[in-house]
């Protein structure tokens, strides 16, 4: 029996990459006519029958949507915001009869072709961007692409094709420093995400904003999210010779080593040193003391994200939608 000719095939007649083939057999930008005259001259001599690509042609959806993640950590997978996001997302998606598209990546190019092969093919609908990188160039490659998009960030200027959603960290570390001064508090430090990350530097611009009119002396260090780093960053701070009264992580994951850390030192928490998380979680609410945290409903974060996104798919227009702001909830860790 003759094996089916398949576009592998023709883009190794062809001397181009499968994506090229793509672009070529569903008439679309990406490929000269010279190649793409070509391409569909080799496809007509093998036989070639498409299977994604007639569905393509014939407009037919993929009713799945794309969603490319970093490759998680042993620690990073058992972070609440990912878990509870994609929680969201699926929740929505399977209301709606649509899949989940989930590949992950150890680079910003990786990802880029993740997203410009499934475009190619029209294996999705639409795709999400996660983890907004500072000058991501991912938004670049997107924007040529033909798939709606939808970015977990305030709008982007010169991106106006995007639709986004996003929550006010302005308002939150208003709220949270605000706090800190009012319960007496002048020094505090902050264990924060990556530094490349769009909202890491949102949050470190609205907390200083916020600190000096409150009068509050501070600083930040950068870490990954995870428990160790978290960690080695609460030695290095209860280490030093003027220490803050008050620390505050961007997960709970780093809020959560803290507190074994301070223990360990013989810092008495809440006492002499107040620990807050920027993300609650159970583990938030389990350990001893309870760890006062900022909350806001993340598995509702992802519905918001699904429903714009599959909005922007049907009417072909992007969206805008801002969340609730979080609520910071007292527990025993801070005074």
């Amino acid at each position: 029996m003759v094996r089916p000719a398949t576009m592998t095939d023709i883009a190794h007649r062809a001397g181009v990459s499968r994506v090229a083939v793509s672009y070529a057999l569903n008439d679309r930008p990406g490929v000269s006519d010279e190649l793409r005259a070509r391409i569909k001259q080799i496809a007509h001599e093998i036989g070639f029958t498409a299977s994604i690509s007639a569905r393509a042609i014939h407009g037919a959806a993929a009713h799945a949507i794309g969603l490319v993640m970093r490759r998680p950590t042993p620690e990073l997978s058992a972070e609440v915001f990912r878990r509870e996001l994609i929680s969201g997302i699926q929740a929505t998606l399977a209301g709606e009869d649509y899949g989940l598209a989930l590949q992950f990546a150890d680079t910003p190019d990786q990802e880029v072709a993740i997203h410009r092969g499934w475009d190619a093919e029209r294996r999705v609908d639409g795709v999400i961007l996660f983890d907004h990188q500072i000058d991501d160039p991912r938004l670049p490659a997107l924007s040529t692409l033909d798939l709606p998009v939808v970015v977990l960030a305030p709008p982007i200027a010169g991106y106006p094709s995007f639709s986004y959603v996003w929550s006010d960290e302005a308002a939150v570390a208003k709220q949270l420093v605000g706090h800190l001064h009012d319960r007496g508090h002048c020094r505090f430090a902050r264990v924060s995400g990556p530094k490349s990350l769009l909202h890491t530097q949102r949050r470190t611009s609205a907390i200083a904003e916020a600190a000096e009119a409150a009068g509050l002396t501070w600083e930040t260090i950068a870490a990954d999210y995870t428990g160790s780093a978290g960690a080695r960053a609460t030695r290095r701070l209860l280490s030093a010779r003027h220490r803050p009264t008050a620390l505050v992580f961007d997960n709970d994951l780093m809020a959560v080593a803290a507190l074994s850390v301070a223990r360990e030192m013989g810092v008495a928490v809440p006492e002499h040193l107040s620990i807050i998380a920027w993300e609650d979680s159970a583990l938030c609410r389990t350990v001893r003391p309870a760890l006062t945290a900022l909350h806001r409903d993340i598995v509702d974060y992802g519905r918001t994200c699904m429903t714009t996104l599959l909005a922007h798919i049907s009417a072909s227009e992007p969206l805008t939608r801002q969340l609730p702001k979080a609520t910071l909830i007292l527990r025993e860790s801070s005074r």
